[in-house]
């Protein structure tokens, strides 16, 4: 992995417990970062070559291509790490596009004096989140800031995949009629960073569903399912994501409040917090637009895998020429609201 820094030089202190500028300046203790911290996880034969660039084999077909910044805060929060947030969010961009991922580039920007036992943590979680997707590190590079100019560390990637299918898995193809499926409960990711911020304490532990996607989307395309558009449900959560969609595709789409599953903790959470859990950003959670035909068998899939474990049917898209990008929710009395984009962010630094 290639490294440069900004500033002076910090001082060869080789036992140091935390990142110098020296560690940045491309000499001995940039050397010793990248031997003694990144080689030992990251094992890729690619990046045994120690060149600029990483040259990879590829699939015939389609190529699906993504990059991605992680700025969370906490770093460490219940149920992962930013590390290992950086890696399921870029496999699970690729796989919204039907993608098999193969390949992820990795970019960090560490701030002087950060840690070094908490970037050997999140180096092992993100060797070890790698492993579970199936995916390789290839290739990286390593910044080093002034103190107090990068809040501990920053964390950059972009990810390859391959796509063998028919498949042209994007907004422009719903249809009047689909179904809307979500692959389980919404906003434990977002509520899970808050009570680590804020020390919040719940009678059972809350983390997050941060988790991998791929392996599920992969086996709905393998099984025939006619995947019209998918969409991971980060920033924003489902709101966003069904308002964004039904932007582009212009179209409407109508979800039933009752049917769109939320754990009762992150529903008790966002009550006392006066948040929306529609609104709330999860890091293992999609929504997916499939054949009405389809919808049942679709189900049956997800639920197969764990992270779909909790998937529901939650609605479909409608028709009105005079409201093209419209989002209705119908209310647990019956009645029908729209479900609008918020002008502002209810939880920053989330992802």
């Amino acid at each position: 992995m290639n490294s440069s820094g900004e500033g002076s030089c910090g001082l060869p202190f080789v036992s140091s417990p935390s990142v110098l500028l020296g560690h940045g300046g491309g000499g001995r203790l940039t050397q010793q970062l990248i031997q003694e911290v990144f080689r030992k996880q990251f094992t890729s034969t690619f990046l045994k070559n120690e060149h600029d660039s990483a040259v990879v084999p590829v699939e015939k077909g389609l190529i699906a291509f993504t990059t991605d910044t992680y700025v969370v805060r906490p770093i460490f929060f219940p149920g992962g790490d930013i590390g290992k947030l950086a890696i399921y969010g870029t496999v699970n961009d690729l796989a919204m596009a039907g993608a098999r991922p193969h390949y992820i580039s990795l970019g960090m920007i560490l701030e002087e004096g950060f840690s070094l036992e908490f970037l050997q943590k999140i180096t092992q979680s993100i060797q070890l989140a790698a492993l579970k997707c199936e995916v390789e590190i290839v290739t990286g590079d390593t910044k080093v800031v002034e103190r107090g100019k990068g809040d501990g560390i920053f964390i950059n990637t972009s990810g390859l995949g391959s796509i063998s299918h028919h498949l042209d898995i994007q907004p422009s193809r719903l249809q009047k009629g689909d179904a809307i499926l979500v692959s389980g409960d919404l906003g434990r990711h977002g509520i899970a960073i808050m009570a680590a911020r804020e020390g919040l304490e719940f009678e059972t532990a809350l983390e997050s569903d941060c988790a991998p996607l791929s392996f599920m989307v992969m086996d709905l395309i393998e099984s025939g399912i006619e995947l019209h558009c998918l969409r991971d449900l980060t920033r924003g959560g489902l709101a966003s994501a069904l308002n964004e969609i039904a932007s582009t595709a212009h179209c409407e789409i109508e979800v039933v409040e009752e049917q769109i599953p939320v754990h009762i903790l992150v529903q008790g959470a966002c009550e006392i917090l006066g948040l929306d859990p529609l609104y709330v950003a999860n890091e293992g959670r999609m929504v997916a637009f499939v054949p009405e035909i389809q919808a049942l068998e679709a189900l049956e899939r997800m639920k197969r895998h764990a992270v779909g474990s909790g998937a529901r049917l939650i609605g479909r898209v409608t028709s009105d020429p005079i409201h093209p990008g419209r989002v209705l929710i119908r209310s647990r009395i019956g009645i029908l609201r729209v479900l609008d984009l918020l002008n502002g962010e209810q939880l920053p630094r989330i992802c």
